[in-house]
């Protein structure tokens, strides 16, 4: 049944402050009801009842009920019945509050939890890598629950099981990767721990759903802290070397091999014009020979009136002289003298 607190608050402004208990008493007394004494035995015994039978759950959370011990039934939010007097008793658990672990990080516990040294939280933040380098990992996880049965009753302690199920698969995971990895690569190695630690949490049957595993800066150890950085100075100056080297290469073979499809190119063409010279040529020399081998003479006197007219131009200066001609000398300075007068 559902509560009308705003009512039930009114009433009991109206009637003023509740009565002392020594005037409850008294008026009991002064009562002349016989087995007034039962009366009041009575009542204060349904009280107990009512007290002990009633109890009520807040909302996103359960209540497991147990009788004798052994669990019987879940209660959900609002106003419950159980068996009175301790028959049956009821463990309210909250499945929508988030609670939190920390590995690493050396944070303030509650007063029911041990607080962890120095040396044992720094401990299970320091792991081995796949390339054998120590890191420090520190990381948080977040978990509700799923499942109020399992909770309570198939482990004994959920939170030390949690504890050392995260750490061993954190530790698994970190040991599959470099040290570069696990500085570089956060979130992918969280996810994989999360989805390992699920696994492992769910063979064991503790009811708990993981909410998120976080892994906050993870870095190597304080001591070779130096030596680390300059090893990644000479792998960023590695890497930079090998990036100017792919960028020169990449600007040097593509204008090589442009050049070089010019050159075969260019060779290709010049293949082509003497083929189709060639082929002209003998075309041409096809042809003439076709005609002289019809008119022999013809062919053989033009040929040579032709060469005669290429030749003819390109000799310079030219004397002819008869035949019968006896002082040729003289003649030969004919050109110089006329050079002289000239100048």
């Amino acid at each position: 049944m559902a509560w009308d607190w705003e009512k039930l608050n009114q009433q009991q402004r109206s009637s003023g402050p509740p009565p002392n208990v020594e005037d409850v008493l008294k008026q009991f007394k002064n009562m002349k009801i016989p087995g007034g004494m039962l009366v009041i035995a009575a009542l204060v015994v349904v009280a107990a009842i009512f007290y002990s039978s009633f109890f009520t759950i807040d909302t996103g959370a359960v209540g497991v009920i147990r009788r004798f011990g052994a669990f019987v039934r879940t209660a959900q939010p609002g106003l419950n019945f159980k068996m009175p007097f301790g028959v049956e008793q009821v463990t309210k658990v909250p499945l929508e509050k988030v609670f939190k672990e920390e590995f690493g990080l050396q944070a303030e516990r509650t007063s029911q939890q041990r607080v962890p040294t120095l040396s044992e939280s720094a401990g299970e933040s320091l792991m081995l890598t796949g390339d054998l380098n120590v890191a420090v990992v520190p990381w948080i996880v977040q978990y509700r629950v799923k499942d109020p049965f399992n909770y309570l009753f198939k482990v004994s302690n959920v939170q030390a099981l949690l504890r050392d199920l995260s750490e061993a698969s954190m530790r698994l995971v970190v040991g599959d990767r470099s040290i570069n990895e696990v500085i570089t690569k956060r979130q992918e190695i969280a996810d994989q721990a999360e989805e390992v630690l699920q696994q492992e949490l769910d063979r064991a049957e503790t009811g708990v759903l993981l909410v998120n595993v976080e892994l906050k800066r993870t870095n190597v150890p304080a001591p070779v802290q130096p030596s680390f950085n300059e090893v990644n100075q000479a792998i960023q100056d590695k890497e930079k070397m090998i990036y100017e080297a792919k960028e020169d290469y990449n600007k040097a073979i593509p204008a090589a091999r442009g050049e070089a499809e010019r050159t075969i190119k260019a060779a290709e063409g010049y293949a082509l014009d003497r083929v189709n010279r060639a082929q002209g040529d003998a075309q041409r020399f096809k042809a003439l020979y076709d005609e002289y081998a019809k008119a022999k003479d013809v062919t053989k006197r033009r040929l040579y009136l032709e060469t005669i007219r290429e030749i003819i131009p390109k000799l310079g200066p030219k004397y002819i002289v008869d035949e019968d001609q006896q002082n040729l000398l003289p003649l030969l300075n004919l050109g110089e003298q006329g050079k002289g007068r000239d100048q």
